[in-house]
C-alpha cells in the first residue's frame, strides 16, 4: 500500500530514531512510502496558544503538502494526527480551503490505528523482554478514539508483559502549552503519573505520543530512575 509519512517536529528534531523506526516499520508491513518534502509544522503550539489567524498560513502549507495524492496521511503521533484532523473546523470562513482541509483530514490515521485497523495486523512480529507500562496520550485517546489499537500491538510482542498501574488514563501534565503557562499544576500531575509508574518497577515505559514520552522521561530522569522510555514504533521493531 502507497502511504504519506508525516514525521512531525519532534521526531524531526529531537527524536530521529522514532521517525525512522516508524518507516522502517511501515515498510517491514509492506508499505511503500511517499514523504513530501514541503511538509512542516502542522501549527498545534500556536493554534492551542490561541493564534489561530496567524497560524492559517502554516495549515495552508500542510494541506498543500499532502495533496500530491489521495493516500493515507500516517502520523506517529495522536496529538499531531489530531490537529490534522481538525484543520476544516479553522477555515470554515474559507470554503474552497474548508473542502481541501476536509479532504486531506479524511486521509490522516494514526500509526497504530492504521496498522490495525487498515492492514489488519496486530502482530508485527517483535520481541522484547521485560514488563512494562503503556501510557496513553490524551490527544490519542479523547481526540482520536485509539484505545485498544496499541494495546493489541503490545499484547503481541514477544516476551512483554504489560502492567496496569493507577489511574493509567490521567493526563501526564504535558499538554502542549499548558505545562508552560501551568508549570505547578503540570509538575504535580507528572509527578503523580510517575509515582504510580514507580509502584509496578517496570523495565519500558511504552507511548505513542513523543510529547508524552519526553515529559514523563524528563521526570524519570531527574529522579535518578533507570527506567528505559520507547515510543511503540521502537518497541514493534524490537528483535
Amino acid at each position: 500500500m502507497n502511504v504519506n509519512f508525516f514525521v512531525t517536529c519532534l521526531c524531526d528534531t529531537i527524536k530521529a530514531d522514532v521517525a525512522k523506526q516508524s518507516v522502517l516499520l511501515l515498510e517491514k508491513l509492506g508499505c511503500q512510502i511517499h514523504f513530501p518534502s514541503e511538509q512542516s509544522c502542522c501549527g498545534m503550539p500556536s493554534i492551542n496558544s490561541g493564534y489561530i489567524k496567524d497560524s492559517l498560513p502554516a495549515m495552508k502549507s500542510m494541506i498543500r503538502a499532502f495533496e500530491g495524492n489521495d493516500d493515507p496521511i500516517i502520523v506517529p503521533a495522536g496529538s499531531c494526527s489530531a490537529m490534522l484532523k481538525n484543520y476544516p473546523d479553522y477555515l470554515t470562513d474559507e470554503p474552497s480551503w474548508h473542502q481541501r482541509a476536509v479532504q486531506v483530514a479524511q486521509r490522516v490515521q494514526e500509526m497504530t490505528s492504521f496498522i490495525v485497523d487498515t492492514l489488519g495486523v496486530v502482530d508485527v512480529g517483535a520481541k522484547l523482554q521485560g514488563r512494562a507500562v503503556y501510557h496513553p496520550s490524551c490527544s490519542l485517546l479523547r481526540k482520536m478514539n485509539v484505545v485498544n489499537q496499541p494495546l493489541q500491538l503490545l499484547e503481541h510482542v514477544e516476551g512483554l508483559t504489560l502492567e496496569p498501574i493507577a489511574n493509567q488514563q490521567t493526563c501526564c501534565g504535558f499538554g502542549g502549552t499548558f505545562s508552560v503557562k501551568m508549570p505547578e499544576i503540570s509538575a504535580a500531575m507528572v509527578s503523580e503519573k510517575v509515582q504510580h509508574i514507580e509502584q509496578v518497577q517496570p523495565d519500558y515505559l511504552i507511548g505513542a505520543d513523543i510529547s508524552c514520552l519526553i515529559n514523563i522521561g524528563g521526570r524519570l530522569h531527574r529522579q535518578g530512575n533507570p527506567l528505559k522510555v520507547m515510543h511503540i514504533a521502537q518497541v514493534l521493531m524490537s528483535h
